[in-house]
């Protein structure tokens, strides 16, 4: 039996499809499996994969249901202790799972482990930081409070997790209800009733201007994630609703772009504005003209910062 099920649902990332497989065959820890799901893609995304030969490599076909649907196929066919996720245009340095491995070995009875990453943008990266965390380089521990530690970046990040098998008893599997915003729901559920485990060394590189990314479709086309499971843990967890109000404004900011004031009310209603920074207490009062004008400018801001900042 694989100690890890890699899980990789698979939609039109040709462009990217083998540099994570190769990421993927190059770890260092080895006692694995992988799993592909792919959800329908149009391109030669497939027939790629397919041309990669491991007898540690499974590949399935579903007709187009989305990421949800794909990686809920992978995790029922998986036979691994543990699932590590991977999204089809990221990257694992050498170590991941070994790092991963290393962070269940010292922390066993844990729902959520966590490996750090950083951000390509092509000519450049971005690292993160996690203030509340202790400060040592390469710290491994037990997160204390999740939601607290995830308000400047995600302690996870889906490419760099992994969960035990046995949590789709426990938990169950993402919602298929959202087509954005469904693998934090989902780490946020297992979040609420487990200990979650981060390893600040870094093991994944995120792409952050991956083509066919669902971080880039238009707001228009996607189903959103929505809050009222949550709404008795808010009342008593003031780190959940800090952390869902600051998505809530995310989420309102997105809608207010594209002119839908009726999904930006939704939003705006539920939040407790003293949990905002004063940065989205502006962006959600500006009118949408200066908002579409300042996104145009972020942009290019991060189309162009290795040029700015070489000058």
């Amino acid at each position: 039996m694989p100690f890890f099920s890699v899980i990789i649902p698979l939609y039109n990332k040709e462009k990217h499809i083998i540099l994570t497989l190769n990421s993927v065959l190059s770890q260092s820890f080895t006692n694995y499996e992988v799993i592909i799901v792919n959800d329908g893609s149009t391109d030669n995304s497939l027939s790629l994969t397919e041309q990669t030969i491991d007898n540690r490599i499974r590949v399935f076909n579903q007709e187009n249901k989305g990421v949800s649907e794909a990686r809920n196929f992978a995790m029922q066919q998986a036979t691994g202790n543990y699932f590590a996720f991977l999204d089809a245009d990221d990257i694992w340095k050498g170590n991941h799972l070994e790092n991963l491995y290393q962070l269940i070995i010292k922390h066993p009875n844990c729902g959520l482990y966590c490996a750090n990453y950083i951000f390509n943008y092509g000519n450049y990266t971005v690292n993160t930081k996690f203030s509340s965390l202790p400060k040592q380089q390469n710290w491994k521990g037990i997160v204390t409070d999740f939601f607290a530690a995830s308000m400047s970046y995600r302690i996870a990040l889906t490419s760099a997790v992994a969960i035990p098998a046995k949590t789709i008893s426990d938990i169950g599997f993402f919602d298929t209800n959202f087509t954005s915003g469904q693998d934090t729901d989902y780490w946020t559920r297992i979040a609420l009733r487990k200990s979650v485990a981060f390893s600040k060394e870094v093991s994944v590189m995120y792409n952050a201007i991956a083509t066919n990314r669902i971080s880039n479709i238009t707001a228009s086309d996607r189903k959103f994630m929505t809050f009222e499971k949550f709404a008795t843990e808010e009342k008593n967890n003031l780190s959940l609703k800090k952390f869902n109000d600051m998505y809530r404004a995310e989420l309102a900011i997105k809608h207010k772009l594209i002119g839908d004031s009726t999904t930006f009310l939704y939003y705006k209603q539920s939040i407790t504005n003293t949990n905002l920074s004063f940065t989205n207490k502006i962006l959600l009062i500006l009118p949408s003209s200066i908002l579409k004008t300042l996104w145009r400018l972020k942009q290019f801001i991060k189309a162009n910062f290795y040029k700015l900042k070489s000058h």
